[in-house]
């Protein structure tokens, strides 16, 4: 998670023998049930059910796909000779200014390529593409990937793979505990980059966004 002024924190993890959309589910009831109430934004992979998920616990948080993930699906359907001019081209619909000119692009690749390639329709299809430009621009390198994330699991598994082994669950558990934790130590102490920025339209954004839950709870 990243706060308005940018401070980032593993808010919860979790050990499951395999990944799907109710294990995220069930994360997310426990962060609410551990204090989260606002959420503007969660972004993540093609994970089928992810948005669900999200407002199930968080019916006012916004969902990005990551395009990332994206690119490397585009990627897995269409020729080696085509990679170069598609992967550019479909580059151009998440670098434009605005969210208009990021549709526009999108219809501009499907008309270009989607004959050649019919499968790529589909890729885009009930996504939520550009929930990214309703944000401060400062920070949406940040948000329309889920990068941060992907790294830190990459950091992960080479920290594991110094193990010789787990003997058991719990062993597993505490060393992803001792990890995250030191992570938390270590982005506690500077803001992640253009949300210092962005902070006094963020805090704006929660305010008009959860202003009139705040008011009831204060009411109740």
């Amino acid at each position: 998670g990243i706060t308005p002024d940018g401070r980032k924190e593993v808010l919860d993890y979790a050990l499951y023998p395999t990944e799907t959309a109710a294990n995220y589910a069930e994360m997310l009831g426990h962060l609410k049930e551990r204090g989260v109430r606002e959420v503007l934004l969660a972004v993540s992979d093609g994970l089928a059910g992810m948005e669900s998920a999200l407002h199930e616990q968080f019916p006012l948080a916004e969902h990005q796909q990551c395009w990332v993930h994206l690119a490397r699906t585009v990627e897995r359907n269409v020729r080696p000779s085509d990679k170069k001019e598609v992967l550019d081209d479909l580059k151009g619909m998440y670098t434009q200014g605005t969210e208009a000119d990021a549709v526009k692009a999108l219809d501009g690749f499907i008309a270009k390529h989607g004959r050649k390639y019919p499968s790529l329709h589909k890729v885009f299809e009930g996504k939520r593409l550009f929930s990214f430009y309703g944000y401060p621009e400062s920070i949406r390198r940040s948000i329309y990937t889920s990068n941060l994330i992907e790294n830190n699991n990459k950091q992960l598994k080479h920290a594991e793979k110094k193990k010789e082994q787990f003997p058991n669950e719990g062993s597993l558990e505490r060393f992803v505990c001792c990890f995250y934790s030191d992570c938390n130590r270590e982005w506690g102490m500077k803001s992640h980059r253009g949300f210092k920025e962005a902070e006094s339209e963020l805090l704006d954004m929660l305010e008009k966004r959860y202003g009139e839950s705040r008011n009831l709870n204060k009411v109740a």
